[in-house]
């Protein structure tokens, strides 16, 4: 009898072993999945933290990961809420009014004009266009002569901002951050020397935004004395254009043609961004080059998207370009030779200026080529476009 039980216990205990078996055997399969899914969940969290270190390295080209780090930590003390990232350049009361302007956010626009005393005439008359569109005003003073300013009505309005001999790109790399004129919608960085007769701010606004130009600028009176690409002349049969047909001269430009200076181009002296256009264009600005020669060529990259699209000039709303050279002060008298500029120690400041410009391209066209050498995960969106056209177009392009 006893032996009896003692058969029934090992019968039921290897029952037990046999069914914690098979029960962990089935478990198996459960366990293998969970795990699976753990490593995958790892997985696409470790690779999402990588492609978006990737990402912040290519939107803050400047600055490096560890930078970013740092200055996100700086601001962990304070309460999320309180923290503003961005600005304007609006002048702000000193005390509150009984009566406060009533002020349209909805619309916000910036005008920017490097300026010179003696053109404090024609500058008055461009501001005089912008102020009833509610246009920001921000004069960049070049030859430091800020009083002479003070009688404009609108003076007071404006901000004016001093560098002695500076540039239109110098002062705006340094002042107009992308940053600080993210609330405007669309920023106009003209020279001062442009004649607005035939031009309405709120129309061209309204043709811009219709026609999605990221970038534009209104066309030039073809009776200007300063026009340099023959896309940039007035058309009187159209609102506006994105291209030009032309084979005269040495950049012929045709049906194939598909960049600068054929479509997809704006010249410097003129030229309106979107916001987001800007944000790329003050990163392409080169700090230490204040000239911008090689800059209209390479801003279609920031067009946001397809240059031949994105980038127009406008016809209907046009411009006269006096292209009256003021900037660094009188020129050399004419006529005088090199060896007698030499002897009497006067400088040509016209030539000079020239001289550093070309300069400036040159190194402009090499950190270009440079940076793409560099960056081996850069892809040249428009570099298919390229290789679809004939060689002899390739080859005007490449010139251009």
């Amino acid at each position: 009898m006893r032996g009896f039980k003692s058969w029934k216990w090992l019968l039921r205990k290897r029952h037990v072993l046999f069914d914690g078996v098979t029960r962990n055997f089935k478990m198996k399969p459960f366990m293998g999945f969970i795990c699976t899914v753990m490593l995958f969940v790892v997985y696409k969290t470790t690779n999402y933290q990588y492609l978006q270190t990737e990402l912040d390295s290519k939107l803050h080209p400047l600055y490096t990961s560890q930078e970013v780090d740092e200055a996100w930590r700086s601001l962990i003390r304070l309460p999320r809420g309180i923290i503003q990232s961005t600005s304007d350049l609006d002048l702000r009361p000193l005390w509150t009014t009984n009566k406060p302007k009533a002020n349209d956010f909805s619309h916000r626009y910036l005008l920017a004009i490097p300026v010179g005393i003696s053109q404090k005439d024609n500058v008055d008359n461009i501001v005089q266009k912008f102020l009833p569109v509610n246009f920001t005003i921000v004069l960049f003073h070049y030859d430091g002569k800020v009083d002479g300013w003070q009688n404009l009505e609108w003076s007071n309005q404006a901000i004016h901002i001093v560098g002695q001999n500076q540039t239109k790109w110098w002062f705006a790399k340094r002042f107009l951050h992308p940053a600080v004129v993210s609330v405007y919608d669309y920023i106009f960085l003209w020279d001062e020397d442009l004649g607005v007769e035939d031009f309405d701010p709120r129309r061209y606004l309204d043709i811009v935004k219709s026609q999605g130009f990221q970038i534009s600028q209104p066309a030039l009176d073809p009776n200007s004395t300063g026009i340099h690409h023959r896309i940039t002349i007035r058309s009187r049969r159209k609102q506006f254009h994105r291209r030009v047909y032309d084979k005269r001269g040495k950049t012929k430009c045709s049906g194939d043609s598909e960049g600068p200076p054929c479509s997809g181009f704006v010249e410097g002296m003129a030229p309106v961004f979107s916001r987001s256009a800007w944000h790329c264009t003050w990163h392409l600005i080169q700090n230490d080059l204040v000239h911008g020669w090689g800059l209209d060529m390479k801003l279609g990259y920031c067009a946001q998207g397809d240059r031949t699209k994105n980038i127009g000039v406008v016809d209907s709303e046009y411009l006269v370009h006096q292209s009256i050279q003021t900037l660094g002060g009188p020129s050399a008298e004419k006529g005088l030779k090199t060896e007698e500029l030499l002897k009497r120690h006067i400088v040509d400041v016209r030539a000079e200026i020239r001289r550093q410009s070309t300069v400036e391209l040159k190194k402009f066209k090499a950190r270009w080529e440079k940076a793409i050498e560099e960056d081996k995960n850069w892809v040249d969106p428009f570099k298919k476009r390229r290789e679809r056209l004939p060689k002899k177009n390739q080859e005007t392009l490449q010139s251009a």
